[in-house]
């Protein structure tokens, strides 16, 4: 059992230091609002990063069953029978062709990254703006 002060049960401990206030103390419910929605912020934030994960993978599963179709295409229509400079030509081709949508895939995933990762981090500016501003408000109302 704990050694700490005891209190009888009907004293609100809350309600106590919400009414006890110094000069200097901030407003206790202006600031609690206020680091309300830091988290809800955050939490927005990272429900956006989440998303643009989810994206990120649903995107990288598309392109890689489109790649497997286009390599099996492409397997089959290596001509078996060709000689061999022509099929060289032909596997030099189909490697260009793979490595160009490679580029390009890479690219895409890179934009999506990069477009969930400036939205989460555009909420998060927001907020801290509003927070400076709701500070500087807090720190002028304790000045008057």
């Amino acid at each position: 059992m704990s050694d700490g002060p005891k209190f009888p049960p009907e004293m609100d401990m809350m309600r106590l230091l919400a009414d006890f206030r110094f000069p200097a103390m901030p407003d206790m419910e202006a600031l609690a609002a206020a680091q309300r929605r830091n988290f809800e912020a955050l939490s927005a934030a990272n429900r956006v990063a989440l998303e643009g994960a989810q994206a990120v993978a649903r995107r990288h599963m598309e392109i890689l069953q489109q790649s497997m179709g286009e390599m099996t295409e492409a397997l089959q229509n290596v001509s078996p029978g060709a000689n061999p400079q022509d099929r060289a030509t032909q596997q030099a081709e189909l490697l260009k062709a793979s490595y160009s949508r490679a580029v390009g895939n890479m690219q895409e995933i890179a934009d999506l990254i990069q477009k969930s990762n400036a939205e989460a981090v555009s909420l998060l500016n927001r907020r801290f703006a509003e927070a400076m501003d709701e500070v500087k408000s807090l720190m002028a109302k304790q000045g008057s």
